[in-house]
């Protein structure tokens, strides 16, 4: 397993800890804070690689801008100042006007395909993200009102169970757009243009009850 960490995670208190537990990783790191490069120098993480051209490119899908961008790559073996260990620095550049990604990681990067697995890798963190974000907002994993451990676990596996029912309708395409277009119908472009399967889902399911319900059990519409 690769544990994959942005950079509120950098520095040498976390990734100390990481090589102390022997863990491999793949944090993003800041690009002003130091690293030890192959000459054995100690300098900004962005200074490694200063003035070297990238190794290849790729046309990248931008997921969050919704464009492909020709996107450069380069990796360079490091270590941090407080540890002796091999780390290697992979920097994805993704063309005028946008920062470059600094990624350090516990992996070998001796050649480019390795160091797009590690570029493609951290930026799976993005649809965690979008998952975590779906889970504390609709299913409310973040704001239980319970105090005991016990209560905690078995009301985040009720939710988890929901979850993974949500996540089980979403491989039903024989269904899912008539679903969806007759309990949640989308209007306006934004609407459109962007991918919210699983709220909608959500909402669906809430419209469907509120409309098949007994009225004798409660109603889920959440306003």
């Amino acid at each position: 397993m690769i544990h994959i960490w942005d950079r509120g995670f950098a520095g040498a208190p976390w990734t100390t800890l990481a090589l102390d537990r022997g863990l491999r990783f793949i944090v993003r790191w800041n690009n002003k804070y130091h690293v030890i490069g192959a000459d054995g120098r100690k300098q900004e993480a962005w200074k490694v690689v200063r003035g070297k051209r990238s190794w290849s490119y790729r046309m990248v899908w931008d997921a969050r801008r919704r464009c492909q961008r020709k996107t450069g790559i380069i990796a360079a073996p490091i270590h941090l100042p407080n540890d002796e260990q091999q780390l290697f620095l992979v920097i994805s550049r993704p063309g005028a006007g946008r920062k470059p990604w600094y990624l350090i990681t516990t992996e070998p990067v001796l050649n480019a395909e390795q160091a797009w697995q590690i570029v493609f890798a951290y930026a799976k963190r993005w649809q965690i993200e979008m998952s975590l974000r779906f889970t504390k907002s609709e299913l409310a994993f973040e704001s239980p009102r319970l105090h005991s451990w016990e209560a905690r676990l078995k009301f985040l596996l009720i939710a988890a169970l929901a979850f993974a029912f949500l996540l089980s309708l979403l491989a039903r395409s024989d269904f899912l757009f008539t679903f969806l277009s007759r309990f949640c119908h989308r209007t306006g472009k934004w609407s459109r243009v962007t991918s919210t399967p699983l709220y909608r889902l959500r909402l669906a399911l809430s419209s469907l009850w509120i409309d098949v319900r007994p009225h004798s059990l409660p109603s889920l519409n959440s306003g």
